[in-house]
């Protein structure tokens, strides 16, 4: 056999193996129409969260992928797929050299998290790459104080008066990836950017401790503390759902900005935490507390994807999601999502400290929830 051979079914072998470990963690991959011709897409990060869940489905689907990064990250999920993946190895901030004299079909920029470092990529690659996909987030619309937030909505693109560069946590970041998707629009045009706003991303590989509370706590059953009032929303999208609508966006050309927003309708608190709690067999008794002050004094403001919906956070979790539903956005169960969380947390892709530190780490909320529930009592 020749190596051109070998290498030809190892490749076929290893995409029907991502296909594989694809469609039993989404059914609606299932559903996906067959992509257009293979096409080249240049992934800026690729290694981290939203990265992987890509390259398996670009993968699954014929394309060729090709990272940009520092080297520094391994993929914690899909890491046999990376073999098939060509790895540029560079830095962002000021080496670009990897990039020059290549081309490719559209870029995806996972990683950026300055607007200079957009600015920069985007010119270099502009007369190279057919579509520029910048992956944005909701945080574009804070503060959000509208109850159908939409892509027409205003931005703010400058910090309010007397806060610095560093300061103003939710501003910065905020301004930072409108201004961000600016740059994008302005170099490559709007006729070749693409801009997806995801809200709260969850699913396995996810780098934060935040949604995973919730799969975690649910599976040990007994008494759960559940902030919020029944109908206090939430908003939140499996990184499943939105890495895979991400690459059919660009097999059909669909040029636009996108609100990443799920689920497809609108869900209350209470029904998350029983949508949630339906992936595992746990006996449990919900302690319902929908006081804001009593919260507020027990430091409990949020517990991702619920946010206390109060003041510049009234509307973040009420984010209009049609045009990206109308594009082909589609949605996992909940249940599904939860169980297939638990299980990547539990799995040698995570090490034991930072299950430790969900746990019973200082900031826990699992580690203080039985004095919150015991004030919460004491109150009558």
């Amino acid at each position: 056999m020749t190596p051109s051979r070998r290498e030809f079914l190892h490749r076929t072998l290893a995409v029907g193996a991502a296909a594989s470990l694809l469609r039993p963690a989404n059914r609606a991959f299932a559903h996906h129409a067959q992509p257009r011709p293979p096409l080249r897409i240049l992934i800026l990060g690729g290694t981290s969260f939203l990265g992987p869940h890509q390259v398996a489905y670009a993968l699954a689907r014929g394309h060729s992928i090709s990272t940009f990064t520092r080297g520094t990250t391994k993929p914690t999920i899909h890491q046999d797929l990376f073999e098939h993946v060509e790895q540029l190895v560079g830095d962002r901030d000021g080496d670009l050299d990897a990039l020059r004299g290549r081309t490719w079909d559209a870029v995806i920029d996972n990683s950026g998290r300055k607007v200079e470092w957009t600015r920069d990529a985007a010119a270099e690659l502009r007369d190279h790459v057919d579509m520029y996909v910048y992956t944005s987030s909701t945080g574009v619309y804070y503060p959000y104080l509208g109850t159908d937030i939409d892509e027409k909505t205003d931005l703010v693109l400058r910090l309010p008066e007397g806060l610095g560069e560093n300061e103003g946590g939710e501003y910065a970041y905020g301004v930072m990836k409108a201004q961000s998707e600016i740059e994008a629009r302005r170099i490559f045009g709007t006729d070749r950017t693409i801009v997806v706003r995801p809200t709260y991303i969850m699913g396995p590989a996810d780098s934060t401790n935040r949604f995973v509370y919730w799969p975690v706590r649910l599976s040990r059953g007994g008494e759960v503390l559940v902030p919020g009032r029944i109908d206090d929303p939430v908003q939140y999208i499996d990184v499943r759902d939105l890495t895979s609508w991400m690459i059919r966006l660009i097999e059909n050309r669909t040029i636009g900005t996108f609100n990443a927003v799920g689920p497809e309708s609108k869900m209350g608190m209470h029904p998350f935490v029983y949508g949630a709690h339906a992936a595992f067999n746990s006996p449990v008794n919900f302690a319902m507390v929908p006081d804001y002050e009593f919260l507020r004094e027990h430091r409990l403001g949020f517990a991702i994807p619920w946010i206390m919906p109060i003041g510049n956070n009234a509307g973040s979790a009420r984010v209009n999601n049609r045009a990206a539903i109308e594009s082909g956005l589609t949605f996992t169960p909940l249940a599904e999502s939860a169980r297939d969380i638990h299980d990547w947390w539990y799995s040698s892709a995570v090490p034991n400290e930072r299950r430790t530190a969900l746990e019973s780490g200082p900031r826990s909320l699992m580690a203080r929830e039985s004095a919150v529930l015991s004030a919460w009592h004491a109150r009558g």
